[in-house]
């Protein structure tokens, strides 16, 4: 039959065609996607924005699928990371030891160049009267104050230890008349710069992010204090993404992380680049937690 050979021809070519494809689509399907979170340390749709281009970005990198699932609060980051629902988070330092000691195995691999020595701010509104000063601002006692999320290290966890410091034997229940936990450390800024609060415990980074941003009325609130440098913010990473993405897979995306150098990631992060890190970097703050009774 004329063509006959041309018409049978072509079928085998798309029965190859067809063949050779089945493999690669049933290898993408069972190739798990990479998801992570972060804590919820500001306003959602700036963390969506943030945590978009990295997932992004990452997937161009490890060639797996990435995908970024926003939680409420910094207990449910952990939660998530504790069930498996996540495998890879951004914590701050306390929320990454909390996860580190409920998943063995599990390591912190890349926190930014600045979080080795993070600091918190005490914040205060003008109208306590409170002024800036290098040492820890005693006069802060029977003042209203705001923490930020309860599991926060820049905004909980530090600040009541040097609290504790300052004032020996008294929780801040015992040093202020009213306690508040803002949530968030954008939160912190607006509650103190209304007046709701005098005072207030903010990562300096989201203060510089938030003032940069002409968020900040610095007629209404000031800094008053910089506390001592502590290790903060860290990528942390469970163990079994060698069993499901291959051997080596940890180290692939610490260098993937560390090697991120666009300013429209690192900005909203407020931070120059990611470095290498360990879990041994956090050990600090497992005392820090311990003396406070905030963790177990």
């Amino acid at each position: 039959m004329p063509g006959s050979g041309w018409l049978g021809r072509l079928a085998l070519g798309c029965l190859v065609t067809l063949a050779a494809s089945v493999p690669a689509r049933a290898q993408d399907k069972a190739v798990p996607p990479l998801v992570f979170t972060g804590i919820p340390d500001q306003d959602e749709s700036r963390l969506v924005a943030r945590f978009g281009k990295v997932a992004a970005y990452l997937e161009a990198r490890l060639g797996v699928p990435v995908r970024y699932i926003p939680v409420k609060s910094y207990p449910a980051a952990v939660t998530a990371f504790t069930n498996g629902q996540v495998q890879l988070a951004w914590f701050g330092g306390f929320t990454g030891v909390q996860a580190r000691k409920a998943v063995p195995g599990s390591q912190a691999i890349a926190q930014g160049a600045e979080d080795a020595a993070f600091k918190t701010y005490l914040i205060a509104n003008d109208a306590s009267g409170l002024k800036p000063g290098r040492d820890f601002p005693k006069d802060i006692a029977g003042k209203t104050f705001t923490f930020g999320a309860r599991a926060s290290t820049s905004g909980r966890l530090m600040p009541e230890y040097f609290i504790r410091q300052a004032f020996p034997g008294r929780s801040p229940d015992q040093v202020f008349p009213r306690v508040g936990f803002s949530g968030d450390h954008t939160r912190t800024i607006q509650l103190v710069q209304s007046g709701a609060f005098a005072v207030g415990a903010v990562d300096y980074s989201v203060w510089d992010l938030e003032t940069k941003a002409g968020k900040v009325d610095r007629h209404a609130v000031t800094v008053i204090w910089e506390s001592p440098a502590f290790p903060d913010y860290q990528w942390t990473v469970r163990g079994e993404v060698e069993q499901t993405y291959g051997a080596g897979f940890t180290d692939k995306l610490r260098n993937a992380l560390t090697g991120i150098t666009d300013p429209a990631i690192l900005e909203p992060f407020g931070r120059s680049k990611f470095v290498p890190v360990t879990n041994a970097a956090y050990a600090p703050l497992l005392e820090v937690g311990r003396s406070t009774g905030l963790l177990d």
